[in-house]
């Protein structure tokens, strides 16, 4: 969603906030305004002891109810369902349930000087996406303070804030007006608006007509243009195609060159080490790193892939949705995948010879069948860069594997000889062409590759240590005679 512009040197409020499924709690005593010479004359963003508490199973109630949400909740009543509802105890007297308390964020402290390209990642569930809506002003903390000093446009949730029935057109100008430019301001923006969006043959189309890519690349289009001194920006290179993608993360390095306060969450890590002059890791809600973006990239991997090279889910934890759960994901070489350490205790196997073949073997339970589904994986070294991305859909259509209702079992084979020495991680990448991601995690397993596949007596003398590169294939030589070469290709 796009959030309007915010011009401030104020706490942001603690106020309750409510949701379908989760209520916030009200914070402590209300925040007072800072003033803007403070002493941090550089400092963009100033985050301190910033906590959001939620209570889950509970619905949110407000001042003020609809007659919906009151019959609704007889309805419940009567029924005896709803959460939060009180039940009765060994007496016959009514007891409410105690709703479960959940932390998205705790203790967070940092700092944002003005013109840093700051990255934040972590894992699903982290807190990245809370952080940002209260940095927005979407969600309010339940305690701490953040300090903003300058204009601050967000860019979260991208493609969501149109309205349907208006064009292209129309909501160019609407969320414009909503993120703080002036008319003329708009006008002056609206055709690197339109080119950059690539829509316009149809700019005078109403967007419900749009398909998912035509909303993201407007959506994106519109925030991009904007001069904010802070823009906040969540995952934008998780949608759209390749070329929009690199369009997108070309545009934000435009952005953050001006001196532009920019906070940056994604999954690509190889998008965060080139955008980035700083990275902050979440975890379980907590800041755990904060440093260059290559140290961060490097600590993330290494506690996200602690399973080894099997990770096994039961059905109901399993990553995915409605129409497809990943059970198991495993790095093996087609022999016994299991050994025993010193203490007897049975592991996979997680350290194979770079002259053995691999597979990876991704198990899921498909429950519907999409022509456009494609299950693949990232591979990626050990500073964050991805070597390599696949999925069943790049060979030729006739070759594709073809899911099955219920279980299904695909392999992917990694040949031998192809990777060098060094520690690898795969990331599964499974969803819906073009569309959205089911299954998009990082680091999900990980193992170890030992080279020893070289054949020349000149590279057994490395005595097995890692030559440049992530991958150490032999590629065939010859020598060409003069005629051969004249004939084959351009002279030298």
């Amino acid at each position: 969603m796009l959030s309007p512009p915010q011009e401030s040197t104020a706490v942001v409020a603690s106020e309750s906030v409510g949701y379908e499924s989760a209520e916030s709690e009200d914070a402590g005593p209300e925040s007072t305004a800072l003033s803007a010479s403070s002493g941090d004359s550089y400092t963009a963003i100033a985050v301190q002891g910033l906590g959001k508490r939620y209570r889950l199973g509970e619905r949110y109630r407000s001042r003020y109810r609809t007659l919906g949400e009151t019959l609704t909740e007889g309805v419940q009543r009567l029924l005896g369902i709803g959460g939060g509802r009180a039940r009765r105890d060994r007496r016959g007297e009514e007891k409410k349930a105690q709703p479960e308390i959940l932390w998205a964020l705790r203790d967070i402290d940092f700092q944002v000087q003005r013109g840093e390209v700051v990255g934040i990642i972590g894992h699903n569930g982290a807190g990245k996406s809370t952080l940002l809506k209260i940095l927005s002003r979407i969600t309010a903390p339940t305690e701490g303070q953040v300090r903003l000093r300058g204009n601050l446009a967000s860019l979260l949730e991208v493609g969501t804030g149109f309205h349907p029935e208006l064009t292209g057109r129309e909501n160019i100008f609407l969320n414009g007006s909503i993120l703080g430019m002036r008319r003329q301001k708009i006008e002056e923006q609206f055709d690197a608006i339109v080119t950059f969006a690539e829509i316009a043959d149809f700019i005078d189309t109403p967007v419900k007509h749009y398909s998912s890519g035509m909303y993201v690349r407007l959506a994106f289009a519109v925030a991009a243009h904007l001069d904010p001194d802070i823009l906040v920006v969540d995952e934008i290179l998780s949608v759209g195609d390749a070329a929009f993608q690199r369009k997108c993360l070309g545009k934000m390095k435009d952005v953050a060159g001006t001196g532009r306060t920019v906070i940056f969450v994604s999954h690509n890590m190889q998008a965060v080490q080139s955008l980035c002059t700083r990275a902050i890791q979440l975890h379980h809600g907590r800041l755990i790193k904060d440093g260059s973006p290559a140290e961060v990239v490097a600590h993330y991997l290494a506690i996200s892939a602690e399973t080894g090279s099997r990770m096994r889910w039961e059905a109901d934890e399993a990553p995915g949705n409605a129409e497809l759960r990943l059970l198991e994901i495993a790095v093996h070489d087609g022999e016994h995948s299991e050994e025993a350490d010193d203490s007897g205790l049975v592991a996979h196997k997680s350290v194979f010879a770079s002259r053995k073949d691999l597979f990876i073997d991704m198990i899921f339970d498909a429950r519907t069948q999409h022509p456009a589904l494609c299950v693949g994986f990232d591979l990626m070294s050990a500073s964050g860069e991805v070597i390599l991305r696949t999925y069943q859909t790049d060979e030729a259509e006739e070759s594709w594997p073809s899911p099955q209702p219920g279980i299904n079992r695909w392999r992917c084979h990694i040949p031998a000889g192809f990777l060098n020495a060094g520690r690898f991680f795969v990331s599964p990448r499974i969803g819906l062409h073009n569309l959205y991601w089911i299954v998009h995690l990082d680091s999900a397993v990980q193992f170890e590759v030992l080279l020893d596949h070289g054949i020349s007596p000149l590279w057994s003398s490395l005595d097995q240590r890692s030559r440049p590169g992530s991958i150490a294939p032999i590629l065939p030589w010859g020598a060409v005679l003069e005629a051969e070469a004249e004939e084959q290709g351009p002279s030298r």
